[in-house]
């Protein structure tokens, strides 16, 4: 498997590992938390289409601290 290139969130900030991580894989994207990196999810790019259009258009919810 080729290493992935991690791109951060632009809503991350400038530091601290609080960071929310994409990269393009063979089949979808996988996602990551930049403080446990061995932790990876991974999806369709079509779910993770879907899911950032609905945040964007507050058609979900997020939980708020």
């Amino acid at each position: 498997m080729p290493e992935l290139k991690w791109l951060k969130s632009s809503f991350s900030g400038d530091g601290g590992n609080n960071c929310i991580e994409v990269a393009a894989t063979e089949s979808g994207a996988a996602l990551r938390e930049s403080d446990s990196p061995a932790v990876m999810i991974s999806t369709s790019q079509a779910a993770l289409r879907a899911l950032l259009l609905g945040v964007r258009a507050g058609d979900i919810e997020l939980p708020r601290p």
